[in-house]
């Protein structure tokens, strides 16, 4: 679809705290409609599908849609929010290691403003599996280039909690 369609979904997501709970179903219709208005083998239909039910308490509903998005070959950013949001989902619903192989590759993909999110989302994966200091690494690597100080210290902070410790003898 066209620049006219990706600004109807964005006015529409630009509404979505005017939907409280009890009116979810409202704003997944809306989505529905647009999703109406996309070839029938679009990536996005199930990607803005997916969306909609993860931001409306139904991580359940999500993963299966997120899944098929990527299998239809949403790529570049929307895919990548779609690893980042199936894994999270992929979490919620108790599947934590399959969010952790989904996303790990992303780390070393092409850097862009998602790469924090990529970090935060890994890391609570990684604490749902009980791998606390490895979720913590991340999340002390990602936050050290935003502080100003420390910078340094905080990285090298971050990769000491995985880094094997030398034994005193």
């Amino acid at each position: 679809m066209g620049q006219d369609w990706e600004d109807r979904v964005g006015a529409a997501w630009a509404t979505f705290d005017d939907y409280p709970e009890e009116r979810a179903a409202e704003f997944r219709a809306l989505i529905d409609a647009l999703v109406a208005e996309l070839p029938e083998d679009s990536p996005l239909g199930p990607f803005e599908q997916a969306c909609a039910w993860d931001s409306t308490g139904h991580s359940d509903r999500a993963v299966p849609l997120y899944r098929e998005a990527l299998a239809r070959g949403l790529s570049g950013y929307k895919g990548r929010r779609a690893k980042i949001q199936m894994s999270s989902s992929l979490r919620n619903v108790g599947r934590a290691e399959e969010g952790v192989a989904l996303l790990t590759p992303e780390l070393d993909g092409p850097s862009d403003e998602l790469d924090d999110a990529v970090r935060a989302t890994l890391a609570l994966c990684l604490s749902s599996l009980g791998r606390d200091r490895e979720g913590l690494a991340l999340v002390l690597g990602a936050l050290a280039p935003h502080l100003p100080r420390y910078q340094r210290s905080m990285a090298n902070y971050a990769r000491a909690l995985t880094e094997p410790q030398p034994r005193e003898a």
